[in-house]
């Protein structure tokens, strides 16, 4: 079942978080756009309010919250209700497909990466971000997360078990981008984004259907 009622009761208070914390978000975006393809056809699966499909450029969405949904149609977005365990998409219709912090609360993960696979175009690509449980972020997460209405439901995951799930969902040549190398507290201007991962809170892996 998923994960979506954090979401359907605090999507105000998901979006304030987006605006007090502009820097770490502009961080994420620049890091994300570094492994994007150029051009071609993108969904980003777990669309959410839009925010990060809509500076990307990317103008399809799935979203399983209808008050998220709505928040990301406001941004432009054309939003498909569903989840990602079975994409309502045809086989092989798109370039490349954007996972954002969506992964920690997907149910199946490998199932979800196996359909994403399905609805790549031969040599597609994966881009996925998200907080590496291992990273001095991900760590705070992780110990307070039952204090915190999204993260309590999440599940934060390392790089090696993502790319663990990427490799029994048939994808294969990762590619690593990382920032947010300080403290959200201490963050005044956008993080570098560097390659690889292990210094990084916020890592980005670009992986190509095989």
């Amino acid at each position: 079942m998923a994960k979506i009622q954090p979401f359907e009761n605090h999507t105000e208070k998901y979006e304030i978080w987006f605006q007090n914390h502009e820097i770490a978000y502009q961080s994420e975006l620049r890091a994300i756009k570094s492994l994007l393809p150029e051009s071609g056809f993108g969904l980003e699966i777990g669309v959410g309010s839009g925010r990060f499909a809509g500076p990307l450029g990317i103008k399809i969405g799935l979203e399983p919250s209808e008050k998220m949904g709505k928040a990301a149609r406001k941004r432009g977005i054309s939003v498909i209700e569903g989840v990602a365990e079975a994409l309502p998409f045809v086989s092989n219709g798109f370039d490349y497909a954007v996972i954002v912090t969506t992964i920690c609360f997907l149910d199946n993960i490998v199932l979800s990466l196996m359909e994403t696979n399905r609805i790549l175009r031969p040599g597609g690509r994966l881009v996925i971000g998200f907080i590496d449980r291992n990273s001095p972020l991900g760590k705070t997460y992780q110990k307070n997360k039952n204090k915190n209405v999204f993260y309590r439901e999440a599940t934060f995951l390392s790089v090696d078990q993502v790319i663990s799930y990427l490799l029994r969902a048939r994808f294969s040549n990762p590619y690593f981008a990382q920032t947010l190398f300080h403290p959200l507290s201490d963050m005044n201007t956008i993080e570098l984004t560097k390659n690889g991962y292990g210094k990084g809170s916020f890592v980005v892996i670009r992986a190509e259907k095989s």
